[in-house]
């Protein structure tokens, strides 16, 4: 399918105008942050009003329905064209930068016990287009474009448009973004791990782990049982012998669940057995956002039992920290986009 770009390309070929216009108008979304075509005045009135009649007036296909706001974040509800609604989110941080969190899927068919989102079920893919206009919209409310990553509903590497996007957020001539300010988070679709290795080998990538326990990742995870944990990691060394970069596991502490020393020594175990690839494995230590809206309840672990769990794995001279947390006052935070509770 072809992007706008594309389309924008074509269209002022087929006008026969010369190429620069297709310039500026590239130049008039990236630079100038024009959100509407009928507000590009450096534009002949007459290719303006083509480009609103070929795209829609507007240049994101992402629109707003509903937006909360707390200190450091900022959720957005935004419905695509068909009348879906996804959820992206805006942080800042104190030292001056700024993430996008953003979504894949309306939806998400993963069902991970612990997942607000997991309870919508999977409704649909996103379009490449979908997913980077999510990063338009925020780009031209004046948020700044300084990382991205795909932590929010749905599994990135459950649709295939993923890497479409991503060589639409990478091309140089657009918003050029280096792909080593990209982070694409999974549960663990092997294929898709394997596909990101040998196309995007630069690109950040972050495997929910949460136990170290094949039977318990299942029950907690149903994905474990199509793609087994002991493949995953076979799969995350390849990527790190291929590329030499960090992969990140993220591990929410459940209380009672998944935080007791049997599993911080597990977690250290599995590290442990990756031989001279256990340097490159970093561990984020996620403490649970709680949420009311799936069936079975879960509770954060106490701070005690997060240092003890931290302390366990720096002893193993495991990489770990705690993930500092924001968000969660407005469901943003992970975990916890649902889509329900945005306010207009």
């Amino acid at each position: 399918m072809a992007s706008k770009y594309d389309r924008i390309k074509q269209l002022v070929a087929r006008l026969q105008l010369p190429d620069y216009r297709y310039r500026q108008i590239l130049n008039a979304i990236f630079k100038q942050r024009i959100g509407e075509y009928a507000r590009m005045q450096m534009l002949p009135a007459s290719l303006r009003a083509a480009l609103a009649a070929e795209l829609g007036p507007a240049v994101s296909c992402a629109a707003p329905a509903a937006e909360n706001v707390s200190r450091q974040v900022t959720k957005t509800l935004l419905a695509l064209p068909d009348g879906a609604q996804i959820e992206a989110v805006a942080l800042r941080y104190k030292r001056g930068w700024e993430s996008f969190c953003l979504s894949t899927q309306c939806g998400c068919g993963f069902a991970c016990r612990f997942c607000a989102t997991g309870t919508l079920g999977l409704r649909r893919n996103m379009t490449a287009e979908e997913i980077t206009d999510q990063v338009l919209y925020l780009y031209f409310k004046g948020h700044e474009l300084d990382s991205i990553s795909f932590m929010g509903m749905g599994e990135p590497l459950a649709n295939p448009a993923l890497f479409d996007a991503l060589a639409l957020l990478t091309d140089k001539s657009l918003l050029g973004l280096s792909p080593r300010r990209i982070t694409v988070s999974t549960i663990g679709i092997l294929p898709g791990i394997q596909r990101l290795t040998r196309d995007y080998p630069q690109i950040n990538l972050a495997f929910s782990l949460h136990s170290p326990f094949e039977e318990q990742r299942t029950e907690l995870m149903p994905i474990n049982a199509r793609f087994p944990l002991h493949a995953v990691l076979a799969a995350l060394d390849e990527h790190i012998q291929n590329t030499g970069r960090k992969v990140f596991l993220a591990y929410v502490l459940l209380e009672g669940i998944n935080d007791s020393p049997q599993h911080a020594a597990a977690v250290a175990g599995l590290l442990r057995g990756r031989g001279p690839w256990a340097r490159l494995y970093h561990v984020d230590l996620i403490p649970y956002n709680a949420t009311d809206k799936t069936p079975r309840q879960f509770k954060p672990s106490d701070k005690q039992r997060v240092r003890k769990f931290r302390e366990k794995l720096e002893s193993e001279n495991i990489s770990v920290t705690v993930r500092t947390q924001f968000g969660s006052d407005i469901a943003a935070a992970c975990g916890q986009l649902h889509g329900a509770d945005a306010k207009l």
